[in-house]
């Protein structure tokens, strides 16, 4: 019987470390702004007023908003297909290996929302990819009706349940908490780490918790059955292949996402086209993204600039939580304490900067590890064997061939 380990990396599929490493950078341009400012309890304009300022919420919000964590989910729901494929190819039981995967998943989450920072998005995935064992068998065409009947019946509840709301009470509804806003600027900004971990739960319930998980997970399993399938349809390994139907993903997700995306900016905004402008347009445009990225790599132009991400997205849980770790140390109280003080404007240049670190970081450590630190002990505990981590001869010589 051959040994139970991960897939090696010279059995990896580069585009998809690639919209992986994409995903982390998207990912970390929504997150900028909740690290420096109470983002969470305010609306565009309420705090930062000036229009540069204004502006950079606004592109985050059209651009980044919704889109990348969903696209996350889809990297996920296709990698959970990947190993399946090779542990039924062993003889292994995937049930088995799947429920320690999203168990040490969760443990990761609980560390990284109560200790770290409170919007973690590990928790989530964990318990909803549970989901995922339903679906696990089921043939391309469910998972497809599966996914968009969940986004329809989805948006039909909730898009009516808020309209509702919305026009019983069009005087009281508002995103913008002042109570919140001052007292999360006090803790985050000159509270003690106990103070911080308390309102780290509060805004992780506020998110996470009761109506706030369903949410989530009306967002983030349709994504999953359509990243899974488009492993069982084999889409990334014959591109050529499936090139026009991916083109006409392409055209429809831009027309669908960026439609929706803009909408509170040309009808105006409220909770209900607010909701149907993440609900619909962060997907739409998460696999906008992802077909873009697919259509680019098939030029030789765009190729090697492609690779740009790629090592970020080999380490994407490390360099995730690597994020956090930075943010929260540079914006908290135990750490530069600037918490408040920084403009979303300047956020962006942050993201830009700390982002480069990290494909540097990531390219050096990809050159000598076969594995992020964060990934090797989730691997390691997930396997139940320690893994390999540093590279030999032959994990060296496949990474030259590489590029």
């Amino acid at each position: 019987m051959n040994s139970l380990a991960p897939i090696s990396s010279g059995d990896r599929i580069e585009i998809i470390d690639i919209i992986r490493g994409f995903a982390i950078l998207g990912i970390f341009l929504v997150n900028m702004g909740d690290f420096h400012s109470p983002w969470l309890y305010l609306e565009v304009g309420k705090l930062w007023t000036s229009p540069i300022d204004i502006g950079a919420d606004i592109f985050v919000d059209i651009f980044a908003q919704s889109s990348f964590y969903t696209l996350f989910s889809f990297l996920f729901g296709f990698g959970m297909v990947i190993i399946k494929e090779r542990m039924t190819a062993l003889n292994y039981s995937f049930y088995k290996l799947f429920l320690r995967r999203m168990f040490w998943l969760l443990v990761f989450g609980l560390i990284h929302a109560f200790l770290i920072w409170h919007g973690d998005i590990l928790i989530s995935y964990a318990g909803i990819g549970l989901l995922l064992l339903i679906f696990h068998k089921a043939k391309p065409k469910t998972l497809l009706i599966f996914a968009f009947s969940i986004i329809a019946f989805s948006v039909f509840i909730i898009g009516r349940r808020l309209l509702l709301i919305e026009l019983s009470y069009p005087y009281e509804i508002s995103r913008y908490y002042p109570e919140m806003v001052e007292k999360s600027l006090y803790v985050y900004g000159s509270g003690s780490y106990l103070e911080i971990t308390s309102q780290r739960i509060t805004d992780w319930l506020a998110v996470s918790g009761g109506n706030g998980f369903l949410y989530l997970t009306a967002a983030i399993l349709p994504m999953f059955l359509l990243g899974a399938f488009a492993a069982k349809k084999k889409i990334f390994e014959n591109l050529e292949e499936n090139y026009y139907f991916i083109k006409n993903v392409w055209l429809g997700s831009l027309i669908v996402g960026f439609g929706f995306k803009l909408m509170p900016y040309i009808i105006g905004q409220g909770i209900t086209v607010d909701y149907l402008q993440g609900a619909i347009g962060g997907p739409a445009t998460a696999i906008f993204y992802a077909s873009s990225i697919i259509l680019m790599s098939r030029k030789a132009f765009w190729q090697r600039k492609l690779r740009f991400f790629a090592a970020v997205g080999r380490l994407s849980l490390s360099n995730y939580l690597f994020q956090s770790i930075v943010g929260t140390l540079i914006f908290y109280s135990y750490g530069l304490g600037l918490y408040g003080k920084v403009s979303p404007f300047f956020g962006l240049l942050l993201v830009a900067g700390i982002y480069t670190i990290q494909v540097l970081l990531s390219k050096w450590w990809i050159a000598r590890f076969r594995i992020g630190p964060v990934e090797w002990l989730w691997r390691s505990l997930t396997y139940g064997s320690r893994q390999k981590f540093r590279r030999d001869r032959e994990d060296n010589s496949r990474l030259r061939e590489a590029g």
